[in-house]
């Protein structure tokens, strides 16, 4: 390793396991405050964060002339729904410094190429998530929501109850609770947020040689019966809203594909030009590739 990168070494700090442990407990702890601190914020704010995550019902039950109004069923639940919001916006406020912190912690005992490798993956992960989580926010949920309500009657255009003479039209409409409401659109918005990690994952894989291209070219088939699977999983018994997810999941997919393909290529470039990867070696590896 080090005749191949002779300036790329580890950092010269040799530390006993106390130290480290000592070091991780430092870093635990300033994680933690950095959320306890944003779980609060959130928590003064806890009502506007809600209101705003109350968006895609309100649009749907608006669009059938309807008052957009959640209940709670039990004395309690208005607190727990403050609580979920606050630890869902608390982690989303501190994830910065506890990535942060992790890495921190982790980078001095990586090598500098690998620290440059690493970091990217670092950025794009949090990116990803929010692109995921907006992504179900403004284009799932809503879509949720919608076949969600077209289950209700109304009694002016149902139909009488039978067996019972002179009695008023069933109406069975929506009357939510805000936990029960809360709970589902956190489940679309982490379940997205975390499907959106694929490329980050795959590349990353890629990149230390766990993946190939080729590999996730003929793995297309398996792919596509694990995506079915999980659209049929994290989203409701809906086909539109199924679809869709399968279609962004699978695009991922190939833009993964695509990814670990310019890895596999920059690496190639970078041995070809340390001399330690000639024409004959890079065929050998193409036909493994191959008959994988």
């Amino acid at each position: 390793m080090s005749s191949s990168y002779p300036q790329d070494d580890i950092d010269d700090k040799s530390a006993p396991l106390i130290e480290h442990l000592s070091e991780l407990r430092s870093r635990l702890i300033k994680s933690v405050l950095a959320f306890v601190v944003g779980m609060v914020i959130c928590f003064t704010v806890a009502t506007p964060i809600f209101n705003f995550l109350t968006a895609p019902l309100c649009d749907a039950l608006a669009s059938r002339g309807q008052d957009c109004d959640l209940i709670f069923i039990s004395p309690q639940e208005g607190f727990f729904v403050a609580i979920k919001v606050s630890l869902l916006g608390g982690f989303m406020l501190s994830f910065p410094v506890i990535a942060h912190q992790m890495w921190r912690f982790v980078a001095p005992g990586l090598y500098r190429s690998e620290k440059h490798a690493f970091l990217p993956f670092l950025v794009a992960s949090p990116f990803m998530f929010f692109l995921g989580a907006s992504f179900a926010f403004y284009v799932v949920t809503p879509l949720a929501y919608n076949f969600f309500l077209g289950f209700q009657q109304f009694g002016a255009g149902g139909e009488a109850v039978e067996g019972v003479p002179g009695a008023a039209p069933l109406s069975v409409v929506f009357q939510g609770s805000a936990q029960a409401y809360l709970n589902l659109t956190i489940k679309f918005i982490v379940a997205f947020g975390l499907c959106f990690q694929l490329p980050v994952l795959l590349t990353l894989m890629g990149k230390a040689g766990l993946v190939s291209e080729a590999g996730l070219r003929a793995g297309r088939k398996w792919a596509i019966v694990g995506i079915l699977t999980l659209a049929a999983l994290v989203t409701p018994p809906d086909v539109i809203t199924q679809i869709i997810l399968f279609a962004v999941v699978y695009g991922l997919y190939e833009i993964s594909i695509r990814l670990v393909a310019m890895v596999e290529k920059k690496r190639k470039e970078e041995l070809r030009r340390e001399g330690l990867l000639d024409e004959d070696d890079e065929l050998f590896e193409d036909e493994l590739e191959g008959e994988k």
